[in-house]
């Protein structure tokens, strides 16, 4: 690949970065735990959207069963997304023609 045709495939990946971040803000990805008695949500930006626990979980004397169900959703969930992070981000590379190693610092999915 050429100088200028790599400049211009860095630059036409400058403008998609933009999209592509919007893009994961809009990824959600749900995550379970203890056989569904725990739920979560995360955005593509790993922000919590929310969370669902079943009533049977609300002991006094079991916090710390819950906690960890919590926990265990939430990597479900940020693993769920990042997956379809690093989709969209392949997708986005593998139209740019770009060499390996010319994936910029940062970028989602990476």
């Amino acid at each position: 690949m050429d100088f200028m045709k790599m400049m211009k495939a860095a630059k036409e990946l400058q403008s998609k970065m933009g999209d592509l971040q919007e893009e994961m803000s809009a990824v959600e990805a749900e995550g379970t735990s203890g056989g569904g008695l725990v739920t979560v949500r995360v955005n593509g930006k790993q922000e919590l959207l929310g969370v669902k626990i079943d009533t049977s979980l609300m002991n006094p004397d079991e916090t710390e069963i819950l906690e960890d169900l919590i926990v265990a959703a939430h990597a479900d969930a940020k693993t769920k997304v990042d997956a379809a992070v690093q989709e969209k981000t392949q997708e986005l590379m593998s139209g740019l023609g770009l060499p390996p190693g010319m994936i910029p610092p940062g970028m989602p999915g990476m």
